[in-house]
Order: C-alpha cells, then sequence, then structure tokens
C-alpha cells in the first residue's frame, strides 16, 4: 500500500516546477524550433558555436527577455488580483511572426489544459476563462503564482526550459552530440541569470526585443521548402 507523505513547501515547489518544465509536460514543445531550423538552412548556425551564439542572443536580446517580462509581471497580476486581460493580451500580440504566435500559444494553452487537470488552482480558472490567447509565458506564470511558487524560482527555472528546448532543436537540426547541448546549456548559464535579473526589474514599457535575424529567421520559416518542426 503507498502511504501518502505531505512534502514542505520548499521540495512542493521544486517538484511542481520540475513536472511542469519537464520535457514530458505535454505542451509539444519538442515540435518547435523558434526558426532555428531555417538559421540552420541558411548556414547562420552550422557548429556548436554558432549555435550558442544564435542562442545567447535569443536568450539575452529576443524572446527569453520578453518571456521574462511577460511571465514576472503575469506572476504579479495574478499575485495582487488584478486583472490578467491586459499583460495576456500584450503577450499575445507582441511576438512578431505568425509561426511564434501559433508556438507560444499552443503551449499556453496546453499548459493550462494540462496544469488544471493535474495541478488545479483558482488563477488558472481565472486565467482559462479570459477569453483570450494565452501564451505560454503568462500560463506558466499564473501557475507558478496561483501554486505559491515563488517568481524567483519559477522564472529561471522557466528561462533554462527554453534554453534547452532551443538547444535539442539546434542539436538535431545541424546536428551535433548530446554532450555538444549540454556545454552549450552550461556556458548559457550567465546568460540566463542576466536574463532574470534583468526581467525582474522590467516593466512592460521596456518590454523589446533586438534580435532581428531570429525573428527573421522566424518568418521565412513559414516558406521553407523542407522542414521538420512546426517553427
Amino acid at each position: 500500500m503507498i502511504t501518502a507523505i505531505a512534502m514542505d513547501d520548499n521540495r512542493a515547489t521544486l517538484y511542481r516546477l520540475m513536472a511542469w518544465l519537464s520535457p514530458a509536460f505535454p505542451v509539444g514543445a519538442f515540435s518547435y524550433s523558434s526558426g532555428i531550423e531555417w538559421a540552420v538552412e541558411a548556414g547562420d548556425i552550422c557548429d556548436a558555436a554558432t549555435l550558442r551564439d544564435w542562442l545567447a542572443v535569443m536568450m539575452n536580446d529576443g524572446a527569453g527577455f520578453c518571456d521574462g517580462v511577460l511571465l514576472a509581471h503575469a506572476y504579479r497580476a495574478t499575485r495582487a488580483a488584478e486583472d490578467l486581460r491586459a499583460v495576456a493580451e500584450l503577450a499575445a500580440a507582441f511576438v512578431p511572426t505568425r509561426e511564434r504566435f501559433l508556438e507560444t500559444t499552443a503551449q499556453g494553452n496546453a499548459f493550462v489544459d494540462a496544469a488544471r487537470a493535474s495541478w488545479p488552482c483558482t488563477a488558472l480558472d481565472r486565467l482559462a476563462q479570459c477569453g483570450c490567447a494565452i501564451a505560454y509565458p503568462i500560463a506558466v506564470g499564473v501557475a507558478a503564482a496561483g501554486h505559491d511558487v515563488p517568481l524567483e524560482q519559477a522564472l529561471p527555472a522557466y528561462l533554462q526550459a527554453l534554453l534547452s528546448n532551443w538547444t535539442s532543436a539546434g542539436i538535431r537540426l545541424v546536428p551535433l552530440g548530446q554532450t555538444d547541448g549540454q556545454s552549450i546549456v552550461a556556458a548559457l548559464e550567465g546568460a540566463v541569470a542576466m536574463t532574470v535579473e534583468r526581467a525582474l526589474g522590467a516593466s512592460l514599457d521596456e518590454l523589446a526585443s533586438s534580435a532581428f535575424r531570429a525573428d527573421l529567421a522566424s518568418a521565412r520559416h513559414e516558406t521553407q521548402y523542407t522542414r521538420l518542426f512546426r517553427s
């Protein structure tokens, strides 16, 4: 017979973050490359060094920073019992291409559905009923707030998972070895930490991306002749 043992708050927080941001959580993250597929096809990414440099820009100055800001503001709006619609609508409107919109909203909606089924809370119910497209960082931020997961833990965990998914796409596309992939994740630990600090202190007015080549890659991927990924 299995005996239930209650976890303390810190262990429960860690358990939920690992479950929600695991590759096994059913959001379909493995099917998206965020334009990396086109960057490989175009020759911008051809080895571990170029993949690392590309991902550093995406994290520091592109989707990583933007997702971090949006997650933080969704978290704070949830904790303050404020209307989430404005932040959710901004997140959906801010994505630069059609495929990036599909990527973030498909994962966001899938995350909400799975989390409500397994870890229900009032905050996720409110988000599901807001009547607008739900971007992935919004969904994770609301779930973290609704389950009392500290923002200072949720944000780096989310960005590390995002970086890992990008790296996984690059490994399959270049292709690279698994050791190369882990070396990239290790090398960008500082980039993730820096992005966390910037995102935690940023206002919504500071939401901006200067990763133009990555945005162009996402747009070009829409008409790429041979594709393995949905974005």
